[in-house]
């Protein structure tokens, strides 16, 4: 799916919509899974319905840990291979410096 022509808004409307099908094929009613993770049935419902405009990532986390799916959670971002360059070069790079062109 090309999320890129979808709003911020959209994509959390959808991934609610799909939270919903994982958490009743988990048998988990919205107050046991709000008891489970530490959050309000009032956010799980918001979210499984598209109605909240804002979940908050440690919610979302928590959410995905009592379903399964914590482990999916690494693919939104993936480590990167080691770069041959800095494995050669023996030192990690922490941060990119700006040439100046004065």
């Amino acid at each position: 799916m090309d999320l890129k022509r979808y709003s911020n808004t959209q994509i959390l409307q959808m991934l609610g919509l799909r939270f919903k099908d994982y958490r009743l094929l988990t048998d988990l009613s919205q107050g046991d899974l709000a008891k489970a993770a530490g959050v309000s049935v009032s956010t799980i419902h918001k979210f499984e319905t598209g109605t909240i405009s804002n979940m908050n990532i440690t919610n979302l986390m928590a959410l995905l840990r009592q379903v399964g799916l914590l482990d999916r959670f690494d693919d939104l971002i993936p480590e990167q291979p080691q770069n041959p360059y800095l494995i050669v070069a023996n030192h990690p790079k922490q941060r990119v410096r700006r040439k100046n062109n004065g």
